[in-house]
């Protein structure tokens, strides 16, 4: 049998929250099947960050520490990967389904003729067998993916599980990497000038789903509320794909990703690419028709109720308290 390796990511100088959680799924997989965790940090002076990786349950880091892999590029990274599979033969890859996990995973199931499984929410063992669920349909649906045979290359969604949060004892191994003349080179990185709604930065987030209907609704029924909170207005990924709000007020893995101190979810089911976005509230306050939604799974406060009959009573109720 062979070993599990996961793909860590850095992101501006730390390990990403992302990282940990793949340590989570791939202990759990290490303890049913019997397999060892390994673990892979690619950068350039990073060997502080392999160190802690090993401490948080990576197992053997397998570091590599190169100039010609401070920046990522697919075809630099790929090569720091395939280096890590010659020296750890796992037959398990987990990587984060994150914009570097789409360009990379598929580039290394296709490389070694494996099973790819991508966007996956959890991992269950079933006997000797893997199997990976994923949502379908705005999480209207789950399906449970049984790969055939080994390796097997999975992309976990970030957020879908808690970080590990344990310590262990671990070692950092150097990776020498050979970087060749690939067809792509890192240019630069831009990021893009902050517009419209920061979300990141507000206390109190009210937003609606698809469930409402249309862009009128939000300024009839959502709107009102968020002033009378003194709060912004949200959406979900439906709302914006719809065209009802621009994309600036998406909270997702896709959109920004808050922490408010309150956040109202009205109609909203609750995705795990919504969830990603919000589940870091200090305090979640859920409405939906449907009770078995899965936004009620991470809300403080969930009410199954008519949102267009609620939300309008609570914000006159809030209007009355503030006098």
């Amino acid at each position: 049998m062979g070993s599990i390796l996961l793909v860590a990511e850095i992101q501006k100088g730390k390990l990403r929250e992302s990282s940990l959680e793949l340590v989570s799924f791939a202990r759990k997989i290490g303890e049913a099947t019997g397999r060892e965790v390994k673990s892979l940090v690619v950068g350039q002076g990073v060997s502080g960050i392999a160190e802690e990786l090993a401490k948080k349950g990576g197992g053997e880091v397998l570091l590599a520490d190169d100039g010609a892999l401070a920046n990522y590029s697919v075809d630099a990274y790929h090569a720091a990967v395939k280096a890590a599979i010659a020296a750890a033969s796992p037959d398990v890859i987990l990587l984060s389904n994150t914009p570097t996990g789409w360009d990379l995973a598929p580039r290394v199931a296709a490389a070694l003729d494996a099973a790819f499984v991508s966007d996956c929410f959890n991992v269950e063992v079933e006997g000797s067998e893997l199997v990976f669920l994923r949502r379908f349909f705005n999480g209207k649906l789950d399906a449970r993916l049984r790969p055939q045979g080994l390796p097997i290359v999975a992309s976990m969604q970030p957020g879908a599980t808690a970080a590990f949060s344990g310590s262990a004892d671990g070692k950092v191994t150097p990776l020498a990497v050979t970087v060749g003349d690939g067809g792509t080179k890192f240019v630069e990185t831009k990021v893009a000038a902050a517009k419209g709604v920061d979300l990141t930065k507000a206390d109190i987030i009210v937003s609606g789903g698809r469930s409402l209907g249309g862009p009128e609704k939000f300024q009839e029924v959502i709107k009102p509320l968020a002033d009378a909170l003194g709060g912004a207005m949200g959406a979900s990924r439906p709302v914006v794909d719809a065209g009802w709000l621009p994309h600036e007020y998406q909270v997702g893995s896709s959109g920004q990703v808050v922490t408010p101190k309150l956040y109202v979810a009205c109609g909203i089911s609750g995705a795990i690419q919504h969830l990603v976005g919000m589940k870091g509230s200090n305090f979640i306050i859920a409405i939906n028709k449907d009770a078995d939604a899965p936004i009620f799974e991470v809300a403080n406060l969930g009410v199954v109720a008519d949102l267009f009959e609620l939300v309008p009573k609570l914000t006159e109720a809030v209007k009355t308290a503030k006098g």
